[in-house]
């Protein structure tokens, strides 16, 4: 079957996550992700967002975190004081992961949500991080969206509104932040994972019918790429079960 780029990312990161994992979930193709690893990958996985609803179970695909969807059969509807709190427990934090987006990233996974150019005249102003940065900094793992553009992936942030990793990840403790686990940034070419030695992005796999080279012109530094292979295609079961059951109506999702 044909699939668009936006079905073989949220296909990407649902294979990602695992029974065990605490999913801190936002709005749009994160939500699609979840709700494939719940019906396909990891159907005891735990999945709350940080308007309060925890262990909902996604019957229907919610629009946003605010949507009264993400309510439906949850273990309990909390606040966002209990929600942040999963992050930052001992527990629940390092199982947790948490599935961000940005308008920009370095090589370092850090991002930026706020603004572009300069902070008090910016060129470009967003919504901001709202509880990424907090996800960010004590998820035990990340998972990043990401349109694969240069413009995108720059050497310096213009604003940096969620840590990644500041040179290595023994940096990370330092501040007090979590040890990020094999956090990830999932594109509509590609997946990039980050060095243990260096904390710095690298090219993990590619799409098929994308090239290493043509990603690596995509990213404004040098991004090693002699580690990536070829990811497999959505399967007929999991492209049927995102366009059927998840998103039967292309709300989120684009299709081929």
């Amino acid at each position: 079957m044909d699939y668009s780029p936006q079905e073989m990312m949220a296909i990407t990161a649902s294979r990602e996550i695992r029974n065990e994992d605490i999913v801190f979930c936002g709005t749009g193709i994160s939500m699609v992700a979840a709700m494939a690893a719940k019906h396909i990958s990891a159907p005891q996985s735990i999945i709350f967002f940080e308007t309060g609803g925890i262990d909902c179970q996604l019957h229907e695909l919610p629009l946003s975190v605010a949507d009264p969807r993400v309510m439906y059969g949850t273990t309990i509807n909390a606040g966002l004081a209990e929600s942040f709190a999963i992050l930052q427990n001992p527990r629940t934090g390092p199982r947790a992961v948490a599935i961000l987006g940005a308008a920009q990233i370095d090589p370092y996974g850090n991002l930026n949500s706020t603004c572009l150019g300069d902070y008090l005249h910016p060129e470009m102003r967003f919504t901001g991080a709202g509880g990424a940065c907090d996800a960010a900094a004590y998820a035990g793992r990340v998972m990043t969206f990401m349109k694969q553009e240069r413009r995108r992936f720059v050497p310096a942030l213009d604003y940096l509104s969620s840590p990644g990793m500041p040179k290595n990840r023994k940096e990370r403790k330092r501040y007090g932040l979590s040890n990020p686990g094999d956090s990830m940034v999932i594109t509509d070419m590609a997946v990039f994972r980050f060095a243990e030695d260096t904390g710095r992005m690298y090219l993990w796999g590619y799409y098929p019918g994308v090239s290493p080279e043509k990603i690596a012109g995509e990213v404004g530094f040098p991004v090693e790429t002699c580690q990536s292979k070829e990811l497999p295609p959505p399967s007929f079961d999991e492209l049927k079960l995102l366009r059927e059951k998840i998103d039967p109506f292309g709300l989120i999702i684009k299709r081929s």
